[in-house]
């Protein structure tokens, strides 16, 4: 992805739905989030060596001002806190890493903010979910508290593999999205290590809990 700070190198008319497809799905111009603050900017751009490029991208064309705003400062305060862990001195005067990690989020109200923020203290197989369920549905996740919830029962440990096993044979998709159904059918087989399930198991139990739609027909053709 590659991010601009100057319109010398925008398209003549500085217009960015002028560009091709294959460079506005990655091509996103600091001109573009005149909200964005310069630290604000620089972290975005930081946090697309972390992340995959088109996930920055996709954020920036579909989050609203204040969500982009609640990334930023995530990913800001995330970077401070690696450093503090990284180091065994403090700071002697003036605001420490630790006091901004904090009051940070006390600063954060709306609910779109705070899940933005909690997707960028995110890592390993957690920020994958996060933002490719976001990706699939800039929908999802419509309050914080479901969030939560949501990333509980993806990654919460089970109790015991016979908990696992059963919810497995008895997943349904219902309201999720394919995605967010595989990650969990995925999850749960994982947890089975004792006396796994065999292929053929898996695959019947997971096509017979996937909704009724076009994903289904497909998969039964």
């Amino acid at each position: 992805m590659e991010y601009e700070h100057g319109a010398e190198n925008q398209s003549m008319d500085g217009n960015p739905s002028m560009r091709g497809p294959s460079e506005s799905a990655t091509h996103i111009a600091c001109a573009d989030c005149p909200h964005l603050s310069d630290p604000e900017w620089e972290s975005l751009q930081r946090l697309a060596t972390v992340i995959e490029e088109a996930a920055v991208a996709t954020m920036l064309r579909t989050f609203s001002p204040t969500e982009q705003h609640g990334v930023a400062l995530g990913f800001i305060v995330k970077e401070q806190r690696d450093a503090a862990a990284a180091t065994t001195t403090t700071a002697s005067s003036g605001t420490t890493p630790r006091a901004v990690i904090e009051t940070a989020p006390r600063r954060i109200f709306d609910d779109p903010s705070k899940v933005a923020f909690a997707m960028s203290c995110l890592g390993g197989r957690a920020r994958s979910w996060a933002y490719g369920r976001r990706l699939t549905d800039a929908t999802c996740s419509g309050t914080y508290a479901e969030f939560k919830e949501e990333l509980r029962q993806a990654f919460e440990p089970p109790k015991n593999e016979f908990r696992s096993r059963a919810e497995f044979l008895d997943l349904q998709q219902g309201k999720h999205d394919v995605h967010a159904y595989a990650q969990r059918a995925r999850y749960l087989v994982s947890n089975i290590v004792t006396n796994p399930m065999d292929e053929a198991t898996k695959v019947v139990t997971f096509m017979k809990g996937l909704r009724d739609g076009p994903v289904k027909t497909y998969l039964f053709r």
